[in-house]
C-alpha cells in the first residue's frame, strides 16, 4: 500500500491507516533516512492508540514504553546499537513477542533477531518535500 503525505496535518489519518493495515500484527519496522520523519510517524500513531504522555525517540535510552487504551507500546530505536548482542542484552525477546505494539526505528541493525512476521513502513522523502509511504506484510 502506498500513502503520500504532503503535510504533517496528515499523518493522523495516515497513522490510522497504517494500524488497520496492521490488523493483528504488532510488530512494526520503520525504514527511511535520517530526518525522513520516523519518529514523527511514531508519535502519531502512539496518540491514536490513545497514548497521552509526550512521545519522543528512544535515541539514547534504546526503548521507550507508552501506555495507550488498554494495552502497551514499546517504541524502539536501534540507530545507536554498535552490533546486534546488544539487542540481546536488552532482552528484546521479551518486547517483542508480549504481545504488545513494537514500533521499531532502524531494524536494519538487527536483521537476525526480526521476527516472521511484522509490518514495514518505508518512508522515503521526495524532492519536494512530501513523503511516500509504503507499507506491506512480511
Amino acid at each position: 500500500m502506498l500513502l503520500s503525505a504532503g503535510s504533517i496535518e496528515q499523518l493522523p489519518a495516515i497513522a490510522s491507516e497504517i494500524i488497520s493495515f496492521a490488523g493483528n500484527t504488532r510488530i512494526l519496522l520503520f525504514y527511511g533516512d535520517m530526518g525522513a520523519g520516523k519518529t514523527t510517524l511514531i508519535k502519531a500513531m502512539c496518540e491514536h492508540l490513545g497514548v497521552t504522555d509526550v512521545v519522543t525517540s528512544p535515541t539514547f535510552s534504546i526503548v521507550n514504553e507508552y501506555a495507550g487504551a488498554g494495552q502497551k507500546i514499546y517504541h524502539f530505536d536501534f540507530y545507536r546499537l554498535k552490533n546486534q548482542a546488544e539487542a540481546l542484552d536488552l532482552g528484546y525477546e521479551e518486547y517483542f513477542y508480549s504481545d504488545a505494539w513494537c514500533f521499531i526505528e532502524w531494524p536494519e541493525k538487527i536483521p537476525d533477531l526480526l521476527p516472521e512476521n511484522y509490518v514495514r513502513v518505508n518512508i522515503q522523502v521526495m524532492p519536494d518535500g512530501s513523503r511516500h509511504i509504503t507499507i506491506d506484510r512480511n
